[in-house]
C-alpha cells in the first residue's frame, strides 16, 4: 500500500490537486491504519482527516497536499 500512495499522492501534486480521497474500506481498520501511518511520515501531506459521511465516512481518508515548493524545502530540511 505505501509504494503505490507515495505514487498515487505524487501524480496527484504534480496534476495541481489540493486534497485526495483514499477509500480503504471500513472493515477492521487495518488499511485505515497502514494509511494513516504511512500519511503522518509523507513529505508530501498537510494533514489529513476522516472523509465527511457523503464522502465513506469512516470508509475513507481525505488527504490535503503540499504545495510543491513545500514538499522540496521539507525533504531538504528532513
Amino acid at each position: 500500500i505505501p509504494s503505490l500512495l507515495e505514487d498515487y499522492l505524487h501524480e496527484c501534486q504534480k496534476k495541481g490537486f489540493k486534497e485526495v480521497r483514499i477509500v480503504h474500506g471500513k472493515g477492521k481498520g487495518v488499511q485505515m491504519n497502514i494509511v494513516h501511518s504511512f500519511l503522518e511520515k509523507s513529505p508530501l501531506v498537510e494533514s489529513y482527516q476522516l472523509a465527511p459521511p457523503e464522502a465513506g465516512s469512516w470508509g475513507a481518508t481525505i488527504a490535503y497536499l503540499k504545495k510543491p515548493k513545500e514538499v522540496k524545502a521539507g525533504m531538504q530540511n528532513g
